[in-house]
């Protein structure tokens, strides 16, 4: 089976995956009446052309999702990998509206070719105090992506998944913050640091669709 049809099948893991309790417990909101409410696009789709095997992966070479850094400027997760996407606007229809137009303001990204496979719960981020929905989609015409202001976004960038899910790029990230210590699963991809929120959703949508492979967690690095 070629590594296309097999991103198919990852389409449909995507979806089984949805009845899972996935999202896991999260940190509460410090001064959850004052939260906002925003929205992230965690695209999944098949990359132009396939990388290097990875060693131990357990999806298509050629699956992959669309990640962001934000600018170190910006006064919210300055420098940060993120998912595309910000916070909602009185003219967004639902949290997949804002999902989109936010990442086709930051990446150019045709939302056209975006098919929406599910809205997820809401999650917690008290590091900027807001509720935020993830919008699980698929792309089905990828379109070109790239930096669109960079005083918001500095990179966009196509990850393939299996390098994610790769053990030797995997292990527990840990921040203190006011003498309080915050651990999160962290991938390293070739230098980039994903860690926090993107990397908690990623991990969790990776044990719910079934696709992680046994990591050492044990391993700890500083952010």
């Amino acid at each position: 089976m070629g590594d296309s049809q097999h991103s198919e099948n990852a389409r449909a893991q995507l979806l089984g995956a949805l009845s899972h309790g996935w999202a896991g417990p999260f940190p509460e909101l410090a001064n959850a009446s004052a939260a906002r409410r925003a929205a992230v696009l965690i695209l999944f789709g098949v990359l132009d052309s396939i990388p290097a095997p990875t060693a131990d992966a357990a999806v298509a070479r050629d699956l992959d999702v669309l990640l962001q850094r934000r600018a170190p400027t910006l006064s919210s997760h300055p420098g940060q990998v993120s998912f595309p996407g910000g916070r909602r606007e009185s003219g967004d229809a639902d949290p997949a509206a804002t999902a989109l137009r936010e990442a086709e303001e930051e990446t150019g990204l045709d939302p056209t070719g975006v098919e929406v496979l599910a809205t997820l719960p809401e999650l917690p981020l008290p590091a900027s105090n807001h509720r935020v929905t993830p919008v699980l989609a698929w792309w089905t015409k990828p379109s070109k992506v790239a930096a669109v202001d960079h005083a918001e976004t500095v990179e966009v960038f196509r990850v393939p998944v299996a390098q994610l899910l790769d053990p030797a790029n995997r292990y527990t990230s840990v921040v203190s913050r006011e003498n309080v210590g915050f651990r999160s699963p962290a991938f390293d991809i070739n230098g980039t640091i994903v860690w926090g929120f993107t990397a908690i959703v990623l991990d969790r949508i990776f044990d719910a669709a079934g696709w992680t492979v046994p990591w050492d967690a044990t391993i700890e690095r500083p952010i």
